[in-house]
């Protein structure tokens, strides 16, 4: 057996392509772009929404670094309207919010990333900001720390991570329920395996313990279920999006959407509609740069922890920031270093760890 045919090396190579895939949509640009199909390239880009998020927060801002590193801030908006009303999660109540929030820092080299989830619950003080409108909302305390996205949009909620981690969000992107779903099925599913039985009205997922292949309504029903598995608690839900993830970034080149060029624009298609970005990634050239330049992270080098938080004693169903286990985190990665193992040492869990990985 060849070297470059030996299991490790295999192993690696399915690693390095797995996040290297989730620059899915840049490549299927540059391939299209290859064939001179030049009005994909400009319907692909007109598909792609974007907010001037300087615009709306000025120049009272956290600094950026200057050594290459970045801050991304994901948001995963469960707004009920349009098609996303007939997912699991209640009416439309004619606004949205940041269902999903995680901070993704980018090393310098881009060959590493740290993950922080942001627990929708946690109770923070979020400061005044204006939404994209131009209307202005004064600061609040004492509120969830989605309520910043359903107030002002994706400005409040930068705004609003910016004054709890004093770091400056180099980028922004959101996607909806719908576009969730549709590129899950795109991708032909995502395989996972579970430990237990889930079972959740809520949000309609039913899973027996064992190996699935969910599609995309499943895999929207297990990122979002909290009833069904730990103890019912968002900590719990954050568990399993992070579990859900990484069998995702496994998986993702496997299922063989960089072999053929209708599957590259079917999925370029759907990637562009199911996203809302920061100006700086408002254009499929800006979206296949940034991605390009996270070729070089592996799954080994992506770290992925929960913001470091505590049970509010007032309502079990709130948490607080622990400000100081939280403050080493962002501390660690202002500065550009690996998150301490201790600062989420003792923390809330959500008891959900473990249920959910890849097979």
């Amino acid at each position: 057996m060849s070297a470059e045919s030996t299991p490790g090396n295999r192993d690696k190579g399915r690693r390095r392509k797995g996040l290297r895939a989730a620059a899915w949509a840049a490549a299927g640009i540059v391939v299209l772009g290859g064939t001179g199909a030049g009005y994909l390239y400009f319907k692909l880009n007109g598909n792609i929404a974007s907010i001037d998020i300087d615009q709306f927060l000025g120049t009272d801002r956290p600094e950026k670094a200057d050594n290459g590193s970045e801050n991304i801030l994901v948001l995963g908006s469960d707004t009920r309207a349009g098609d996303n009303g007939k997912f699991g999660g209640g009416a439309d109540e004619g606004s949205a919010r940041s269902d999903t929030a995680m901070i993704v820092h980018v090393y310098e080299g881009h060959k590493k990333a740290s993950v922080v989830s942001l627990p929708r619950d946690t109770v923070i003080d979020r400061p005044a900001c204006t939404d994209t409108d131009g209307g202005s909302h004064p600061a609040a305390n004492g509120v969830m720390f989605n309520s910043a996205y359903a107030t002002g949009g994706a400005p409040c909620a930068v705004k609003t991570v910016e004054s709890i981690t004093d770091l400056r969000m180099d980028h922004y992107l959101e996607v909806d329920f719908t576009g969730f779903q549709k590129l899950i099925d795109e991708l032909g599913g995502v395989e996972v395996t579970t430990g237990e039985d889930i079972d959740d009205p809520d949000s309609h997922l039913r899973l027996e313990a064992g190996t699935h292949r969910l599609d995309g309504e499943q895999a929207l029903g297990l990122v979002r279920t909290r009833h069904g598995v730990g103890d019912g608690s968002d900590l719990g839900r954050i568990q399993l999006q992070q579990a859900f993830v990484k069998a995702l970034l496994r998986q993702v080149e496997d299922l063989g959407v960089l072999t053929s060029p209708k599957k590259l624009y079917d999925l370029a298609d759907t990637a562009t509609k199911a996203v809302t970005t920061d100006s700086g990634l408002g254009s499929v050239n800006s979206l296949m740069s940034f991605a390009t330049g996270l070729k070089n992270i592996t799954p080994a080098h992506l770290t992925m922890i929960t913001m470091p938080v505590r049970y509010d004693p007032a309502d079990p169903n709130r948490v607080l920031m622990e400000r100081t286990k939280a403050h080493q985190v962002w501390d660690a990665l202002k500065n550009d270093r690996p998150i301490p193992a201790g600062a989420t040492e003792n923390t809330a869990a959500g008891e959900a760890r473990g249920v959910v990985s890849a097979p």
